[in-house]
């Protein structure tokens, strides 16, 4: 008994020995004596009691480190409900899922931006009662569910919620269960909408942006900004282009634009809309300088040819790359625009899983991949599509519109995958949006997000914020017993 006291003398904190070893002070009674004299006992009484259970080895410790910080016991985890808040305004509608556990840790996730929350509330009775760290089994379980685009936001933001109740079972950030981080700060690039005067937009880049600290910024310019010059396109009469989304506004004579693919439009653009078009970018390009990155997205729907003739007609302005020139499907077609352009192109954020991206990188068909970690299958998948892409040598830019539920799981991803580039803010002008949750650190620091070493996600959602935006007619995390019950039959083979 002596020698086992001995030895678990010697295995204390050297606080607790010195405590412990410590000669009485020279006057007895003092504020320093009574503290000794107490933490002495307590220290000499608590072993003495552990040494009662002599020869039981599992009581003994649990006794001895009784005081020792559990976050939470992660084999015993267990899920018990999953529940969604849908928001508005940050700045698309943004379902923000909240997976509840038996051990009162909560998990946060996220459905893509514009997506129904049905897509992960149908994936509720397929996890209710599962432990959340055994997170891609869960997600091979569930992945079946998802489909291109924000079809995958069900299972995209449960694959999210999963991550961050692992890290915080195993109170480590997500990063770190993804095998680390590669960057203390993730570099993001500032989406700005559309204005239709070149010299506004520019001082918008300027003002709003780089004034901010913004040190990558990404622009929009398509043939909406020419549709009301004169000759300055062709075919487009009896489409409405003015809007690229399907809201019902957007349906002409022809049919709804926003709803068919690039190649089908026969919209051409003649070098009267070039011209107005290159004269656009260079604007933006002379005020923002060229010592920073500046990409470009949303340039309309037309065909292979016309993306070759645009492509060429702005080369001089350097841009970081064009993106989603035709739909991310035609390898062909991309693979063709990549080998007579100079810009780099770059494709991905309505892709699900890793097999798509494969199928470019193999091909050489885009010069850059642009992953949506809300489509592309969650953290874990996009950060196998990242690496990937980086044993071919492509670089990868990160696309995201969300809430900082979604930004975080993001975050963790691009700190954790080495050939990443870039990361989108679309927020930038929303006042209210870092409020939507608390953190340890700033969501965006002069255009750096700072890597948090808190566990999960680093984040907790401040339901009074999220209670302010609510979608009109929807309720705050309201129970969701109707999704309970399984009630199909799963498997995917015979």
């Amino acid at each position: 008994m002596k020698k086992r006291l001995q030895d678990l003398l010697s295995k204390l904190p050297q606080s607790s020995r010195d405590a412990a070893d410590a000669p009485p002070p020279f006057s007895p009674g003092s504020p320093q004596d009574s503290r000794r004299d107490f933490f002495k006992k307590a220290t000499l009484g608590g072993l003495s009691l552990g040494m009662a259970l002599d020869g039981q080895v599992d009581r003994e410790m649990e006794f001895l480190t009784q005081k020792v910080k559990r976050d939470s016991k992660p084999s015993d985890l267990k899920i018990t409900d999953i529940r969604v808040a849908t928001i508005v305004g940050a700045p698309m509608v943004c379902p923000i899922i909240r997976i509840d556990t038996n051990q009162g840790l909560v998990g946060w996730g996220e459905v893509r931006d514009g997506a129904s929350p049905n897509y992960a509330l149908m994936l509720k009775s397929r996890l209710l009662g599962e432990n959340p760290c055994n997170v891609e089994r869960l997600f091979k379980k569930i992945k079946q569910f998802g489909g291109q685009s924000r079809a995958a936001g069900g299972v995209c933001g449960v694959e999210m919620a999963l991550w961050d109740l692992a890290g915080k079972a195993y109170n480590v950030p997500a990063y770190q269960l993804l095998g680390g981080k590669f960057r203390d700060e993730v570099r993001i690039y500032a989406d700005t909408p559309e204005v239709k005067t070149p010299a506004e937009f520019a001082v918008k880049m300027k003002q709003e942006r780089m004034d901010k600290g913004f040190t990558f910024l990404k622009m929009d310019f398509g043939i909406q900004l020419v549709a009301d010059i004169p000759g300055a396109l062709i075919g487009a009469k009896d489409w409405n282009i003015k809007r690229q989304w399907s809201d019902g506004s957007n349906r002409g004579k022809i049919g709804d634009y926003g709803m068919t693919k690039h190649p089908f439009t026969a919209v051409q653009i003649t070098d009267k809309g070039l011209d107005a078009m290159a004269e656009f970018v260079s604007q933006v390009r002379d005020a923002v300088g060229y010592e920073i990155p500046l990409a470009a997205d949303h340039f309309g729907h037309f065909d292979v040819n016309t993306a070759i003739r645009l492509g060429k007609r702005i080369e001089q302005y350097q841009l970081a790359w064009l993106e989603d020139l035709v739909p991310w499907q035609y390898t062909e077609k991309w693979k063709q625009i990549s080998d007579a352009i100079e810009t780099p192109t770059l494709t991905g954020e309505d892709i699900y899983l890793k097999e798509g991206f494969m199928k470019l990188i193999d091909a050489h068909a885009v010069d850059m991949i642009h992953p949506d970690l809300s489509s592309s299958g969650g953290l874990l998948e996009t950060k196998k599509i990242g690496d990937y892409a980086e044993e071919n040598g492509v670089p990868m830019a990160m696309h995201f519109a969300g809430s900082p539920v979604a930004f975080m799981a993001n975050v963790h991803c691009a700190a954790a995958t080495e050939n990443f580039i870039a990361l989108e803010h679309h927020s930038v002008d929303i006042p209210w949006w870092e409020s939507l949750v608390k953190s340890t650190k700033p969501l965006v620091v002069k255009g750096f997000a700072p890597v948090p070493d808190a566990p999960g996600l680093g984040i907790e959602v401040v339901e009074e914020v999220v209670k302010e935006h609510l979608k009109p007619g929807t309720k705050l995390f309201a129970p969701t017993p109707e999704w309970n019950t399984k009630d199909s039959w799963d498997r995917e083979w015979s």
